[in-house]
């Protein structure tokens, strides 16, 4: 007698779930251990029921701890005690940068330093991957969890770090302005996540090294036009010299502001407008310089048969990351385009904190 299939979640249908959770407000149960719930969407009355249950702990990043000058006593993550009767006003004050000048004392903080931060990790982790503010809130369980609420074993850590595999949805022709002959191909990501697509030019050759971008989504640039990055006009730069060569491939990433989302690209915006470059504004939001996983574009470039690029990328992390995944780099192809008086800053921070070559 043959088993018949599972029809419950898998351990990445899980995350998924548990990420749409924390996007509306609602707390995941975290190995069997702790309840946690996203600082950003949490309610006054989740808060008040939660501290119910025992002890609160406020879990930001190292990154975001250094700025309000809290202890960082678990490496990448801090645990801050919640005082009693702590508001919803004071948690976002503390996860959310934007009013920091105006208010820039919120201490004094008490950061937790006993017991294993695993589970705080996995809860910061998961919120980034929601792309919500890294910062969660935690509370223990003594008895059993909440009916309905999404658990996630304490291996989900690992799953949350595995690399996604990519599955082709469609394709079809699309003649576009830089070359009439083109052809977009979508996949989608076995964990959820956004669908990445492929742009091809031509019929690019599979057994030499194609004129290759990896392109990260950029709303404002791409769409808007905006004059705060040269995001937009390097994707037009890019698809006009595969146009102008009859061969290519555009490797379009939905990965927007670094890989941060575009809330949160808009948050660190307003930073940069108080004064702080680039860099400094992740920093502040508890979020490193770069959160992209350029293994997608990798595996993507294999997918589609191209074991080797000539990469247009002024940005030598993208050469690294192909080579170290098994795409062989014969040429790095720079791509000197939309400079202008609005980000000659924000190209000059990229230059000297993040190591690109302008």
């Amino acid at each position: 007698m043959m088993t018949p299939l599972s029809l419950g979640p898998s351990p990445a249908e899980r995350l998924n779930r548990a990420r749409a959770d924390l996007r509306m407000g609602l707390p995941v149960v975290l190995g069997d251990a702790c309840l946690a719930v996203a600082v950003e969407t949490l309610s006054p009355e989740r808060l008040a029921a939660m501290a119910t249950l025992g002890p609160l702990a406020l879990v930001l990043t190292a990154r975001r701890a250094e700025t309000l000058k809290a202890r960082v006593y678990d490496g990448d993550v801090a645990r801050i005690a919640v005082p009693p009767g702590t508001d919803l006003a004071w948690l976002r004050a503390l996860a959310d940068p934007a009013d920091d000048l105006r208010m820039p004392m919120k201490g004094p903080l008490q950061s937790i330093r006993d017991g294993d931060a695993g589970l705080a990790r996995l809860a910061v982790k998961l919120a980034k991957s929601a792309q919500l503010l890294p910062a969660a809130l935690l509370v223990p369980l003594s008895g059993a969890a909440p009916e309905g609420l999404t658990t996630l074993g304490a291996e989900a850590a690992e799953h949350l770090e595995a690399e996604a595999l990519m599955a082709p949805v469609a394709a079809a022709r699309v003649p576009m302005r830089a070359a009439e002959k083109g052809r977009l191909h979508i996949f989608r990501p076995d964990d959820g996540g956004e669908e990445h697509y492929a742009i091809e030019i031509g019929t690019p050759a599979r057994d030499k090294p194609v004129l290759a971008r990896l392109h990260s989504a950029c709303f404002t640039g791409d769409v808007l036009g905006s004059l705060k990055c040269d995001c937009g006009p390097q994707l037009d730069a890019a698809l006009t010299q595969m146009g102008h060569e009859g061969a290519g491939i555009l490797l379009y990433l939905n990965q927007e502001g670094r890989g941060i989302g575009l809330a949160n690209k808009m948050r660190a915006y307003s930073l940069q407008d108080q004064g702080f470059d680039t860099v400094e504004a992740n920093h502040r939001l508890g979020f490193e310089d770069d959160e992209r996983d350029f293994r997608i574009g990798a595996a993507l470039l294999r997918k589609l048969g191209f074991s080797q690029v000539r990469l247009l990328t002024n940005n030598p992390a993208k050469v690294a990351m192909l080579e170290a995944n098994g795409i062989a780099v014969t040429e790095r192809v720079p791509l000197k385009v939309g400079l202008s008086r609005h980000n000659a800053a924000y190209l000059a921070t990229k230059a000297a904190k993040s190591g690109h070559i302008l």
